[in-house]
């Protein structure tokens, strides 16, 4: 750790693995209901289950996003972030917009949109919370020795995705309208900006870990940013298929989503390269493969099984069923929560001077979550395929169908308690670590 200030990034990371804990409760209550077992019903709906359990996957993964800014832009910057006790303040914010919003959902207090189901009182806040963020990295930066790549990439998606929430706050009695800006903020999100946040939190570990040239490393970054833009904005048409928007999005979507793994493919090819050419043997194995585990699923998630179902003449079948949970659960964990996995992993030892990174706990822990993952997702894209088949084949009624393919929930659960406790096991780690000392500081890397 080169700077004091870094130590504010370990309390973000902190609550991003509470709120993943809560996430993952929060799944299994649904996959039990779907089971048939949801005796939890009269105090925690299905509904609620849902919202609460996306609206916490956003959550941790914002709050790890700006963990590894506040970490990752001092140090290229160089300079110390200009106001410490403005960030913690900022943390708590989060932390309170997140504990009423889930207390609300309890109570039927939302707006009811999918993904954007934060009331609007607290819309206001997240802003406001937002650009104190915001406000603390940029002059950060502007204040520092040196603006990078990396760090303008980085800020770059930041600044884009605090932009982006806006069109989901504008009111439309419309439903259509609604839904066509609501997409401006979910598919560029987590198909466009966030992707450059991902770039620059992996350009950066892959120039700490391997030791290649930072001038090799960020130019792959440009062409990670070209492809995302080009993909992801014109992308964002997959989604206007049911909406009621012009046939033209029909063909720009099919094809520009189509388009859209390659940006993934590029970070997995530019994740293995860098590895291969790296010359330092950086004793942080664990870091290095939640990073290249990163670049890989997320190709895998994000990228081929999103391409499985995009295109117009196989969405019109599986839009709205279990594959849209296929590939959501594999993209999410691949392109972004395993990216907070590895930035923490690397920036534990530096903030604590604790180096525990060549446990057989930590090890373990990667793989029994990301087999568990993988699990899930199989067992999700087995019951997608029949629920499309019997729901939308065959004819069959909704409810039928959910009682045919309860059984794949069994197998669900399986995986997803192989899942749990893989992530268990890394909070475990994570806890044993402890909180960041005064002796880490300008410890080497």
């Amino acid at each position: 750790m080169k700077y004091n200030s870094q130590k504010v990034a370990y309390w973000f990371f902190a609550l991003s693995m509470l709120l993943l804990s809560l996430q993952i409760v929060y799944g299994f209550i649904m996959a039990f209901a779907h089971m048939g077992y949801d005796g939890l019903h009269p105090f925690i709906a299905f509904n609620t289950a849902r919202a609460v359990h996306t609206n916490l996957l956003v959550v941790w993964i914002l709050s790890g996003f700006m963990g590894a800014a506040y970490y990752i832009i001092p140090e290229e910057a160089e300079h110390e972030l200009v106001n410490v006790k403005l960030a913690y303040i900022q943390l708590i914010s989060l932390a309170l917009v997140g504990v009423v919003a889930i207390i609300g959902f309890h109570f039927n207090y939302w707006e009811g949109r999918k993904f954007l189901e934060i009331p609007r009182p607290l819309d206001y806040l997240v802003v406001a919370n937002v650009l104190t963020f915001l406000g603390l990295i940029l002059t950060t930066l502007y204040k520092g020795k040196k603006r990078t790549t990396t760090a303008l990439v980085l800020s770059m998606g930041l600044l884009f995705a605090a932009l982006l929430y806006l069109p989901g706050m504008i009111w439309f009695d419309n439903q259509t309208m609604d839904s066509f800006f609501r997409w401006w903020v979910v598919h560029l999100w987590v198909e466009g900006v966030w992707e450059l946040i991902m770039g620059g939190i992996l350009a950066f570990l892959l120039i700490k870990i391997t030791g290649v040239d930072r001038e090799v490393i960020e130019k792959w970054l440009y062409v990670i940013v070209g492809l995302t833009f080009i993909s992801g904005i014109l992308g964002t048409g997959h989604h206007y298929y049911y909406i009621g928007v012009g046939k033209t999005w029909l063909v720009i979507g099919g094809i520009f989503s189509a388009l859209e793994p390659l940006a993934f493919l590029a970070m997995a090819l530019f994740a293995v390269s860098m590895y291969r050419k790296g010359e330092k043997k950086h004793p942080n194995k664990i870091a290095l493969s939640w990073t290249l585990g990163t670049a890989i699923t997320s190709f895998v998630g994000a990228g081929l099984l999103g391409l499985a179902h995009t295109l117009p003449q196989v969405n019109m079948y599986t839009h709205g069923t279990l594959v849209t949970a296929m590939h959501g659960h594999l993209a999410f964990w691949g392109a972004y929560g395993m990216i907070v996995f590895a930035i923490i992993s690397y920036t534990l030892p530096n903030l604590t001077g604790r180096k525990l990174f060549d446990s057989m706990t930590g090890i373990v822990a990667f793989w029994l979550a990301n087999i568990g993952m993988l699990g899930m997702t199989v067992a999700f894209g087995v019951a997608g395929v029949a629920q499309v088949y019997l729901e939308r084949k065959m004819g069959m009624d909704f409810g039928d169908v959910q009682k045919e393919i309860q059984v794949h929930f069994f197998v669900l659960v399986v995986c997803a308690t192989m899942f749990a406790t893989g992530i268990g096991m890394y909070i475990y780690e994570f806890i044993r670590y402890g909180t960041p000392s005064k002796e880490a500081l300008l410890t080497k890397d």
